[in-house]
């Protein structure tokens, strides 16, 4: 386990009931590209497991942050209370009033919630950091992703964007969060 040096930039920690949702750093490319070998968890996303050395320089990409100032880009890795190994992450592109965020959780660790806990803690962490739109784009057949959203209190809409349906939640939308995940 790699714990790099912290920084002032980026975004804040945040964590749940099992999770630490820590920043991004290259530091964690060794033990992310572990953790996302698996090509399965691109079936709907495309693309392919990238080695240690192309995922430690998109990370050094990542945290380097957007090239358009007005937009943030908030990467984290999550870390498992329990035993303190990396099973994913959580990031969130925000423009103006609006974040888009995606998850991931490694193969290995799926069917045991931490992508509901994550989802949930991601959306409230944003929401309380005053983003007033949360938005995901979920392909139309990735059934669990979809319930991670409803978990994360979005709903779908009618809108697509690259065959994907937009979910949104709006901070005045009400929908409570999954208490029980942080």
């Amino acid at each position: 386990m790699t714990t790099p040096p912290t920084t002032p930039s980026g975004p804040a920690p945040f964590a749940t009931r099992r999770l630490d949702a820590v920043p991004l750093h290259p530091a964690y490319a060794d033990e992310m590209a572990a953790v996302l070998a698996d090509p399965a968890l691109h079936a709907y996303t495309g693309g392919a497991p990238q080695d240690a050395g192309a995922l430690r320089a998109r990370y050094e990409r990542q945290t380097a942050g957007s090239p358009d100032p007005a937009e943030l880009w908030w990467n984290w890795v999550l870390r498992v209370r329990a035993d303190g190994r990396l099973a994913g992450y959580v990031q969130a592109t925000v423009r103006g009033a609006r974040a888009e965020v995606a998850w991931v959780v490694g193969t290995g660790w799926q069917g045991r919630g931490y992508a509901k806990e994550a989802a949930v803690g991601l959306v409230r962490h944003l929401l309380d950091q005053g983003v007033p739109a949360v938005v995901a784009h979920i392909h139309p057949e990735h059934t669990a992703s979809a319930a991670v959203a409803a978990a994360a209190g979005l709903q779908p809409t009618e809108e697509r964007e690259d065959g994907e349906v937009r979910w949104r939640r709006a901070a005045s939308q009400g929908v409570p969060l999954g208490h029980d995940m942080a």
